[in-house]
């Protein structure tokens, strides 16, 4: 099977490849939610700055697997 390039509408996910996708959303939101905790404990600016970086990627990966999510269509 052909893999869809970013951006295109996904074909067909089988149920647990759904699962997997929604496991990922799950994990990274509450990565989020640490990372924003975390950076209202930290006093150092360096870690700071880092958790900020993290923060900012890990917002860019929930966007991309939410619009992923909103395109499946299951088998």
């Amino acid at each position: 099977m052909e893999q869809p390039q970013i951006g295109q509408p996904v074909q067909r996910l089988a149920p647990h490849e759904t699962m997997e996708i929604h496991e990922m959303l799950n994990f990274k939101t509450l990565c989020l939610a640490q990372s924003k905790f975390m950076q209202g404990l930290c006093f150092d600016r360096d870690l700071k700055h880092l958790m900020q970086k993290d923060v900012e990627m890990t917002q860019k990966h929930l966007t991309q697997l939410t619009g992923l999510y909103q395109k499946i269509q299951l088998q």
